[in-house]
Protein backbone atom coordinates (compact mmCIF):
# COMPACT_ATOMS: atom_id res chain seq x y z
CA UNK A 1 0.00 0.00 0.00
CA UNK A 2 1.33 3.43 -0.93
CA UNK A 3 2.48 5.47 2.05
CA UNK A 4 0.66 8.79 2.03
CA UNK A 5 2.86 11.88 1.72
CA UNK A 6 1.95 15.09 3.54
CA UNK A 7 -0.16 17.59 1.63
CA UNK A 8 1.07 21.08 0.93
CA UNK A 9 -1.29 23.15 3.02
CA UNK A 10 -0.67 26.57 4.55
CA UNK A 11 -0.36 26.47 8.33
CA UNK A 12 -3.74 27.20 9.85
CA UNK A 13 -4.46 29.46 12.82
CA UNK A 14 -4.88 27.77 16.20
CA UNK A 15 -8.37 26.46 16.77
CA UNK A 16 -10.20 27.07 20.04
CA UNK A 17 -10.18 24.24 22.56
CA UNK A 18 -13.92 23.70 22.31
CA UNK A 19 -15.43 20.28 22.94
CA UNK A 20 -16.13 18.36 19.75
CA UNK A 21 -19.30 16.30 19.61
CA UNK A 22 -19.57 12.73 18.39
CA UNK A 23 -21.27 13.80 15.16
CA UNK A 24 -18.52 16.30 14.33
CA UNK A 25 -15.84 13.70 15.07
CA UNK A 26 -17.56 11.21 12.79
CA UNK A 27 -17.79 13.75 9.97
CA UNK A 28 -14.12 14.64 10.35
CA UNK A 29 -13.14 10.96 10.32
CA UNK A 30 -15.19 10.30 7.18
CA UNK A 31 -13.72 13.32 5.44
CA UNK A 32 -10.18 12.24 6.31
CA UNK A 33 -10.83 8.65 5.21
CA UNK A 34 -12.08 9.88 1.83
CA UNK A 35 -9.17 12.27 1.33
CA UNK A 36 -6.62 9.61 2.33
CA UNK A 37 -8.21 6.99 0.08
CA UNK A 38 -8.27 9.40 -2.85
CA UNK A 39 -4.64 10.42 -2.45
CA UNK A 40 -3.49 6.82 -2.09
CA UNK A 41 -5.33 5.72 -5.24
CA UNK A 42 -4.16 8.76 -7.21
CA UNK A 43 -0.54 8.07 -6.31
CA UNK A 44 -0.83 4.38 -7.11
CA UNK A 45 -2.69 4.62 -10.41
CA UNK A 46 -2.81 8.24 -11.53
CA UNK A 47 -5.50 10.85 -11.09
CA UNK A 48 -7.29 10.26 -14.39
CA UNK A 49 -7.48 6.50 -13.85
CA UNK A 50 -9.45 6.68 -10.58
CA UNK A 51 -13.19 7.30 -10.32
CA UNK A 52 -15.19 8.66 -7.41
CA UNK A 53 -16.95 5.32 -6.87
CA UNK A 54 -13.62 3.61 -6.33
CA UNK A 55 -12.66 6.25 -3.80
CA UNK A 56 -15.97 5.90 -1.97
CA UNK A 57 -15.61 2.11 -1.93
CA UNK A 58 -12.07 2.37 -0.57
CA UNK A 59 -13.32 4.59 2.26
CA UNK A 60 -16.32 2.29 2.81
CA UNK A 61 -18.93 4.99 2.17
CA UNK A 62 -21.44 5.73 -0.58
CA UNK A 63 -20.84 8.08 -3.50
CA UNK A 64 -23.64 10.25 -2.08
CA UNK A 65 -21.70 10.56 1.18
CA UNK A 66 -18.55 11.46 -0.73
CA UNK A 67 -20.30 14.36 -2.43
CA UNK A 68 -21.69 15.56 0.90
CA UNK A 69 -18.09 16.17 1.97
CA UNK A 70 -16.42 17.16 -1.31
CA UNK A 71 -17.71 19.09 -4.31
CA UNK A 72 -15.72 17.04 -6.80
CA UNK A 73 -12.75 14.78 -7.40
CA UNK A 74 -10.17 17.58 -7.37
CA UNK A 75 -11.36 18.78 -3.96
CA UNK A 76 -10.41 15.43 -2.44
CA UNK A 77 -6.74 16.31 -2.89
CA UNK A 78 -7.09 19.71 -1.19
CA UNK A 79 -9.18 18.87 1.84
CA UNK A 80 -8.19 21.85 4.03
CA UNK A 81 -9.63 24.62 1.88
CA UNK A 82 -11.58 26.21 4.76
CA UNK A 83 -8.43 26.35 6.88
CA UNK A 84 -6.63 28.33 4.18
CA UNK A 85 -9.24 31.09 4.23
CA UNK A 86 -9.28 31.19 8.03
CA UNK A 87 -5.48 31.45 8.10
CA UNK A 88 -5.39 34.27 5.55
CA UNK A 89 -7.98 36.28 7.45
CA UNK A 90 -6.20 35.62 10.76
CA UNK A 91 -2.87 36.76 9.27
CA UNK A 92 -4.42 40.19 8.70
CA UNK A 93 -6.72 40.38 11.70
CA UNK A 94 -4.22 39.07 14.29
CA UNK A 95 -1.06 40.73 12.95
CA UNK A 96 1.50 42.02 15.43
CA UNK A 97 1.23 45.58 16.74
CA UNK A 98 2.93 47.95 14.33
CA UNK A 99 2.94 45.40 11.50
CA UNK A 100 1.23 46.59 8.32
CA UNK A 101 -1.32 44.50 6.44
CA UNK A 102 1.12 44.04 3.57
CA UNK A 103 3.91 42.96 5.93
CA UNK A 104 1.56 40.47 7.57
CA UNK A 105 0.56 38.96 4.22
CA UNK A 106 4.19 38.78 3.10
CA UNK A 107 5.13 37.00 6.33
CA UNK A 108 2.30 34.55 5.91
CA UNK A 109 3.13 33.70 2.29
CA UNK A 110 6.78 33.18 3.26
CA UNK A 111 5.65 30.96 6.14
CA UNK A 112 3.71 28.73 3.75
CA UNK A 113 6.81 28.38 1.59
CA UNK A 114 8.97 27.47 4.60
CA UNK A 115 6.31 24.99 5.69
CA UNK A 116 6.55 23.26 2.32
CA UNK A 117 10.36 23.36 2.22
CA UNK A 118 10.75 21.59 5.57
CA UNK A 119 8.58 18.58 4.72
CA UNK A 120 8.79 15.86 2.11
CA UNK A 121 6.17 17.07 -0.31
CA UNK A 122 7.80 15.70 -3.46
CA UNK A 123 5.19 13.00 -4.20
CA UNK A 124 2.26 15.30 -3.56
CA UNK A 125 3.83 18.15 -5.52
CA UNK A 126 4.54 15.88 -8.47
CA UNK A 127 0.94 14.64 -8.49
CA UNK A 128 -0.38 18.21 -8.60
CA UNK A 129 2.09 19.68 -11.08
CA UNK A 130 1.80 16.73 -13.49
CA UNK A 131 -2.02 16.72 -13.44
CA UNK A 132 -3.51 19.73 -15.29
CA UNK A 133 -6.88 19.43 -13.53
CA UNK A 134 -5.24 19.52 -10.10
CA UNK A 135 -2.83 22.28 -11.02
CA UNK A 136 -5.66 24.49 -12.26
CA UNK A 137 -7.83 23.63 -9.25
CA UNK A 138 -5.02 24.57 -6.85
CA UNK A 139 -4.72 27.99 -8.48
CA UNK A 140 -8.48 28.56 -8.41
CA UNK A 141 -8.67 27.37 -4.81
CA UNK A 142 -6.15 29.93 -3.62
CA UNK A 143 -7.81 32.78 -5.52
CA UNK A 144 -11.25 31.75 -4.25
CA UNK A 145 -10.39 33.40 -0.93
CA UNK A 146 -9.91 36.80 -2.56
CA UNK A 147 -13.22 38.26 -1.37
CA UNK A 148 -12.76 37.15 2.25
CA UNK A 149 -9.22 38.51 2.32
CA UNK A 150 -10.27 41.82 0.75
CA UNK A 151 -12.93 42.24 3.44
CA UNK A 152 -10.42 41.45 6.18
CA UNK A 153 -8.03 44.04 4.77
CA UNK A 154 -10.79 46.65 4.51
CA UNK A 155 -11.82 45.99 8.11
CA UNK A 156 -8.21 46.25 9.26
CA UNK A 157 -7.64 49.65 7.68
CA UNK A 158 -11.11 51.06 8.27
CA UNK A 159 -12.07 51.17 4.60
CA UNK A 160 -15.47 50.38 3.07
CA UNK A 161 -16.07 46.66 2.51
CA UNK A 162 -16.04 47.13 -1.28
CA UNK A 163 -12.93 49.33 -1.37
CA UNK A 164 -11.15 48.71 -4.69
CA UNK A 165 -7.64 49.21 -3.31
CA UNK A 166 -8.21 46.54 -0.65
CA UNK A 167 -9.58 44.22 -3.33
CA UNK A 168 -6.52 44.88 -5.49
CA UNK A 169 -4.10 44.14 -2.65
CA UNK A 170 -5.92 40.88 -1.84
CA UNK A 171 -5.85 39.87 -5.51
CA UNK A 172 -2.15 40.52 -6.08
CA UNK A 173 -1.07 39.06 -2.74
CA UNK A 174 -2.87 35.81 -3.54
CA UNK A 175 -1.72 35.77 -7.16
CA UNK A 176 1.89 35.92 -5.94
CA UNK A 177 1.61 32.23 -5.04
CA UNK A 178 0.95 31.25 -8.64
CA UNK A 179 3.93 33.27 -9.83
CA UNK A 180 6.41 31.92 -7.28
CA UNK A 181 5.49 28.22 -7.30
CA UNK A 182 7.62 27.45 -10.38
CA UNK A 183 10.37 29.94 -9.60
CA UNK A 184 13.79 28.40 -8.83
CA UNK A 185 14.06 30.51 -5.65
CA UNK A 186 10.47 30.99 -4.38
CA UNK A 187 11.47 33.04 -1.34
CA UNK A 188 13.41 35.57 -3.40
CA UNK A 189 10.53 35.82 -5.88
CA UNK A 190 8.08 36.43 -3.04
CA UNK A 191 10.28 39.13 -1.54
CA UNK A 192 10.52 40.88 -4.91
CA UNK A 193 6.76 40.73 -5.53
CA UNK A 194 5.90 42.14 -2.12
CA UNK A 195 8.57 44.80 -2.46
CA UNK A 196 6.83 45.86 -5.67
CA UNK A 197 3.46 45.92 -3.92
CA UNK A 198 4.91 47.99 -1.09
CA UNK A 199 6.68 50.56 -3.26
CA UNK A 200 4.17 50.62 -6.08
CA UNK A 201 4.63 50.42 -9.81
CA UNK A 202 6.99 53.40 -9.79
CA UNK A 203 9.65 51.02 -8.49
CA UNK A 204 9.97 49.27 -11.85
CA UNK A 205 9.73 52.27 -14.19
CA UNK A 206 12.88 53.02 -16.21
CA UNK A 207 15.17 55.45 -14.49
CA UNK A 208 16.28 58.50 -16.46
Amino acid sequence: MTELPPRIEPPAPPKPDAPVGRRERKKAQTRKALADAALRLFLERGYEQVGVKEIADAADVSVTTLFKHFAGKEALVFDQDDDIEAALVAAVRDRAPGQSVLQALRAYVLLTEEHAAHHDFSAFSRLVTETPALREYAQRMWMRHETALARAIADAVGAPEDDITCAALAHFALASRTLTEQHPVPRRATEEIFALLERGWEAVRPRS
